[in-house]
């Protein structure tokens, strides 16, 4: 997949859904994972989170949204339930993104809102497990950016093969396209 992202959490208080939140982030190959104003005890990797991703993922823990540090042209997706929002299977993934939840019961606040380049909500009927929204995303992410073949219109596997990487021809450093290429 090109370019990167970023999975983060803002006032989580339950260490069970950061653990699973982590694991996920770390199997679908995000970048780094943080949080904004969370409890004082997830501040490191709780138990849940299997796969021990802090070793494979950095971790940043920001007090606040203004401590938001994030990457110069990294855009900031919020996932919420608010009418306003962009229903996720219609949503264009940004290639450099952090993808930021709300908290258990609770919803992003409206200064963290306000921040984001985006909001997108999964069209459920209902809220949905914090980590089980991640995950849904992070599948999304995935499913629109990897280069998979196309779904068919009838029920089973695809029908042709994933599409191959198509190589540019050879240029200079000034812009120009090399003899032969």
């Amino acid at each position: 997949m090109r370019g990167y992202f970023a999975v983060g959490a803002e006032g989580l208080s339950k260490r069970m859904n950061l653990g699973t939140l982590m694991r996920s982030a770390h199997a679908f190959g995000a970048s780094f994972f943080f949080t904004v104003d969370a409890a004082q005890n997830l501040r490191k990797a709780p138990p849940t989170d299997t796969s021990k991703s802090p070793g494979h993922l950095p971790l940043f823990s920001w007090d606040s949204i203004e401590a938001m540090d994030l990457p110069r042209g990294c855009q900031l997706v919020g996932i919420e339930l608010t009418d306003a929002a962009v229903d996720l299977p219609s949503f264009g993934h940004p290639l450099q993104a952090a993808y930021i939840l709300g908290p258990e019961r609770g919803s992003l606040s409206p200064q963290m809102l306000a921040r984001c380049d985006h909001v997108v909500k999964i069209p459920t009927k209902f809220c949905i497990n914090v980590a089980m929204a991640g995950a849904v995303v992070m599948y999304d992410r995935h499913r629109a950016l990897g280069r998979y073949a196309e779904r068919p219109i009838t029920a089973g596997g695809p029908k042709t093969k994933r599409p191959g990487h198509v190589h540019g021809g050879r240029f200079s450093r000034a812009g120009r396209k090399m003899p032969g290429a």
